[in-house]
Parts: structure tokens; sequence; C-alpha cells
């Protein structure tokens, strides 16, 4: 009988033992703190600035979008137009010009500082989107839609289109640009993780120090 209760005692401790040293443990378990800036792979978005799959890009910013055989739309992506901000003009080639890829063809014009964009494609420009050049906001507001600039018949689709960002490393491509945004300015990435990932409209307005020409400039190839 008194083995039995020794062995109850000791079993009692053993009970104790495990309990509190388990609560120890869950309560020192380390807590992993979330990223300042998050960075979404998959799915239309990327560093938080949509960047849809189903567009083809060149590495100055710029997408297109073939409507038809030999036809495609041109315009500036998320990243480009957050970066512009409140522009105040833009200035396209007009219907029947030539372009040539990797050409500065786009002008942006913000407190009378023009920066340029090259273009992503080879062709004859078709159309000009009207809407966008009378209201540059447009651009901002709804860069993939309603803020396309150019309409542009491309001869060889296929030699141009080996000099677009390849599909596969579409996120990585995008996460890279992102990345290197916020080393040049950090204060960019405390801002954008506050407003829940997505980049303000105008990303620099509350940096006025910044040389917005010399930002722009860097991503869209043209510095």
């Amino acid at each position: 009988m008194t083995v039995l209760l020794v062995l109850a005692t000791f079993l009692v401790f053993i009970v104790l033992d495990y309990a509190i040293n388990r609560n120890k443990a869950i309560a020192l378990a380390p807590v992993v703190a979330p990223q300042a800036v998050p960075v979404t792979f998959g799915g239309d978005y990327v560093g938080g600035f949509h960047t849809p799959e189903n567009l083809s890009y060149h590495t100055g910013h710029s997408w297109l979008l073939r409507e038809r055989k030999n036809v495609v739309r041109v315009g500036a992506d998320e990243f480009a137009a957050a970066l512009l901000g409140k522009i105040e003009k833009i200035e396209v080639p007009k219907p029947g010009a030539w372009i040539r890829q990797g050409q500065k063809i786009l002008s942006f014009y913000r407190d009378g500082v023009k920066t340029e964009m090259v273009s992503p494609t080879e062709g004859e420009v078709m159309e000009i989107n009207s809407e966008v050049l009378n209201n540059p906001d447009v651009l901002r507001q709804d860069p993939y839609g309603s803020g396309w600039l150019l309409s542009v018949h491309v001869p060889d689709e296929e030699n141009t289109g080996r000099n677009l960002v390849p599909k596969r490393l579409l996120g990585q491509w995008m996460h890279d640009a992102v990345e290197r945004l916020y080393a040049t300015q950090p204060a960019l990435a405390g801002a954008v993780a506050a407003d829940g990932g997505r980049p303000a409209d105008d990303i620099f307005a509350a940096l006025p120090d910044v040389n917005w020409k010399e930002i722009t400039g860097e991503f869209f190839l043209t510095a």
C-alpha cells in the first residue's frame, strides 16, 4: 500500500512538472515580427502594386495588351503611375508615327518638369487616347483600363515580344523594382505598410526633396 502511495505521489509530480515546463516553453516561444512591406507573389499584386498577369511588360514599366493579330494597346503600369503621381500633361506620338522599341516616345510633365518613358514595342501608331491626354489623372486612377495611351500596329510581334519581361519572371521583376524603390526612399516603405500595402495615389507628394525626374528616369530607363 505504501509503495502504491509513493508511486502515485511521483506520478503527480511528473504531471505537474510537465505542465509547468510546457507553459514555460509556450511563453518563451519567439514572436516573429511581420515584414514592414508586404510582398505578394501570385495573383495580380506584387509588393502592393497591381500587376495584371494577362498583360506583357517592358522593363521600363510600360505594358501592352494584344487586342488582335498585329495590334496592341500600350500604357504605363501602376508602379509607373504611382511614381508619376499628380502630372499636368502627357505627350504621345501622333497617329501614323513609326515608333521603335526602347525609343523615348511618352512624355509626362509635373510642375513644369518632364520625364520620359520608352516604347515597349515597334510599329505604327494607330490611335491615341484623347481622354487621358485631356485628363492626366485618369492614368493614375485606371492605368490598365481607361488610362491606356496608344494603340499600335506591330508587324513583327514575335521579335519585339522577345524583349519583354518573361511571364515566369514577372513577379520577381516587379518585386525587385519595389525593393529598389524602397531602398532609395525608405520613408515610402512605412507609408505603404501603414496604408495596407497599397501605394498612395502620389507616393512622392510627402517627399518634397525627392528628385522626381531622376527617380522616374531610373525606373523608366531614360535617365
